[in-house]
């Protein structure tokens, strides 16, 4: 990914920030990782220091910072962040970063990247990058999850067009794959987001010029070439639709989101 098309995904997070949570407020952490963990938790995961990637306003930590974990968060937006900071306080260290040059933070016993962040590295280069960085921040026996789109979901979510209207805002995708998009493909789709509560003379009317949202499609039989060459071990790969169940094998005809989880190799 060019540093052009990082600041696209900066650009179009600092836009989305002010209307997130109230467009993904169907998203439900809390059943998310009381799907989830127990997965981990076979893997020998033990309670401690998490490293949240791509962090956003916070939503998918809060639940961990309930359950005992100390957070330390980044994201490459501030303007998520800036939300992050008024959910969390000081429960959390928080900062901004790109995960394709990612921090030493520390040692982690977890280290996570989800909800889209892995999907705007558009080739495996940046992707391998990113892993390495994720790795670095693992202590001994520390876990890493992340997840991608499948190519069900760049067939249908980034093929449709849909507006929604919630809590003053508008929002308005227009997917710009196609129902055959081939596997590896990078694709877009234009996300405008507009204030629907104020006078169209006002000034601080909300922005309506569309944001590129650029993501690649991974393959999973790449994303595990590249963990290996990351010096990581895959340990699970799992599927999961709508109703956040993790299932195997991964089905990319059935499944909208592939879920990894790795640790560091052995020796």
């Amino acid at each position: 990914m060019s540093c052009a098309q990082g600041r696209d995904a900066e650009l179009t997070y600092e836009a989305f920030a002010p209307a997130y949570d109230e467009f993904t407020a169907h998203y439900d952490h809390e059943l998310w990782l009381g799907n989830f963990l127990p997965k981990l938790e076979a893997h020998g995961l033990r309670r401690g220091g998490l490293l949240d990637v791509g962090c956003g306003t916070g939503k998918g930590f809060l639940p961990m910072i309930e359950r005992g974990w100390e957070v330390t968060a980044c994201d490459i937006s501030p303007s998520m962040l800036a939300l992050a900071k008024e959910k969390a306080g000081d429960s959390a260290r928080l900062s901004v970063a790109d995960m394709r040059d990612l921090p030493l933070y520390g040692q982690f016993d977890l280290v996570v990247a989800l909800d889209d962040a892995v999907n705007y590295l558009l080739d495996s280069a940046e992707l391998e990058s990113a892993l390495g960085g994720l790795a670095r921040n693992l202590g001994p026996g520390g876990l890493l999850m992340f997840d991608l789109n499948t190519l069900r979901s760049y067939r249908t979510f980034f093929a449709e067009t849909m507006v929604v209207e919630r809590g003053g805002w508008r929002m308005t995708w227009r997917g710009q794959a196609a129902a055959d998009t081939p596997p590896g493909s990078i694709c877009e789709s234009r996300l405008q987001i507009e204030r629907t509560d104020l006078s169209p003379n006002d000034a601080t009317l909300g922005n309506a010029s569309p944001h590129v949202h650029r993501q690649r499609h991974f393959p999973a039989e790449e994303v595990l070439t590249l963990l290996a060459a990351s010096g990581l071990e895959c340990l699970d790969v799992f599927g999961h639709g709508a109703d956040a169940i993790p299932q195997q094998p991964l089905d990319e005809r059935i499944h909208q989101k592939a879920v990894f989880v790795a640790r560091l190799q052995a020796g």
